[in-house]
């Protein structure tokens, strides 16, 4: 996992400075980790800055968590929560989160169980994608040069991208963004996990009998239907 904040005690005072410069080089995925014993929580650099903090500024707690929610999304994340602590379910959600400054980031959050040496679920760890629209111009031109040259690579890349596109309805960017950021987790080139997402689901993922039923329908057809509008 990536490096999170201290869980400790508050770190030193913050500056808008601060924040402004870590939000123009911040990447739009982060780490988060949740331990049920004490609800601990722990975020990446780059979710304290998602939640408009500077990174090391503060503590996340599950208080602070819900405080950042979007009122009409805090009642289902309280749920998750007890839902965490009671069956031990993995903290995955799509909601949207009010920064210290007022603005709303929906985000997107894919998480999976972690267990102790002894098989036993002691939390759930994963990361954040940010779907916000607006992005710094020189953020989005690197994310565009970084997509052009995924875009070269094996089409191992690009059928996993799409299967992250179309499992969590994140877009062509925010889905590069996720083999990245786990490519620099396991620090391995992206084409290798690529590659692993891709053998893991066909062997792994059985498709609802409903599921391929709607497919059937959407490929046959798919020429006299006007294109979607995205949502996002």
């Amino acid at each position: 996992m990536e490096k999170f904040a201290s869980m400790d005690g508050v770190g030193g005072g913050s500056a808008t400075e601060s924040v402004d410069e870590t939000i123009n080089g911040i990447q739009r995925v982060g780490s988060f980790r949740f331990l049920y014993e004490g609800e601990r929580w722990e975020w990446s650099d780059e979710v304290a800055v998602l939640h408009g903090y500077s990174p090391g500024e503060v503590t996340p707690t599950t208080a602070l968590m819900a405080e950042h929610k979007h009122p009409d999304d805090r009642t289902h994340f309280e749920a998750m929560v007890a839902e965490m602590l009671t069956n031990h379910a993995p903290f995955s959600s799509r909601h949207r989160i009010i920064d210290t400054r007022g603005c709303t980031h929906p985000v997107t959050v894919i998480a999976h169980t972690i267990y102790d040496a002894d098989g036993r679920a002691i939390g759930t760890e994963g990361f954040y994608v940010d779907l916000s629209g607006s992005v710094d111009e020189s953020v989005k031109e690197r994310v565009d040069a970084e997509v052009l040259n995924f875009r070269t690579s094996r089409a191992s890349i690009e059928q996993a991208k799409g299967m992250l596109m179309l499992v969590y309805g994140v877009t062509e960017d925010r889905a590069i963004d996720v083999l990245k950021w786990r490519s620099q987790q396991e620090n391995v080139k992206v084409r290798d996990i690529a590659d692993t997402i891709i053998s893991q689901a066909l062997a792994g993922i059985e498709i609802a009998e409903i599921t391929r039923r709607r497919f059937d329908d959407i490929v046959l057809t798919s020429a006299t239907r006007p294109d979607p509008v995205s949502t996002e």
